[in-house]
């Protein structure tokens, strides 16, 4: 993960919520900006998919934001950016399990057949023998 640090870039900015004063004053919250469209550390396999995982946070320059601000001091903001970042980095690298379709048992399709047929005579017992009698 270190060659992905010189392509982070850090911005910080004032941040709403709790602080008082301080908040006036000083830019504790922290902004992430990550460009995984041009990103030369990641393969175009992990690139979609953390295009995927990220959604809306990924702007249509393909430059992933994120946006940290839970905390009063900066340095706190700091660091949960870059975990948010990376646990991201991390989910995205996992590959997905492939599907392997599965035909339904023998004994699941008699069940299912049993099934339409009990359904099949409670209806047919609720039918009036002869509708035109009223």
């Amino acid at each position: 993960m270190k060659r992905l640090d010189n392509e982070i870039q850090l911005e910080y900015i004032r941040a709403s919520g709790p602080g008082g004063q301080n908040v006036n004053k000083v830019a504790t919250a922290v902004q992430l900006r990550f460009d995984v469209v041009n990103s030369p550390s990641l393969g175009s396999d992990l690139k979609g998919r953390l295009i995927l995982l990220a959604g809306k946070r990924v702007n249509a320059e393909g430059v992933l934001v994120l946006e940290a601000k839970r905390f009063r001091t900066q340095e706190s903001n700091r660091e949960d950016a870059l975990a948010k970042f990376y646990e991201l980095i991390r989910k995205a690298s996992e590959k997905p399990k492939t599907r392997h379709k599965t035909k339904p048992t023998k004994a699941s399709k008699e069940k299912r057949i049993e099934g339409k047929k009990k359904r099949s005579a409670v209806k047919k017992i609720r039918q009036s023998k002869n509708r035109f009698d009223d």
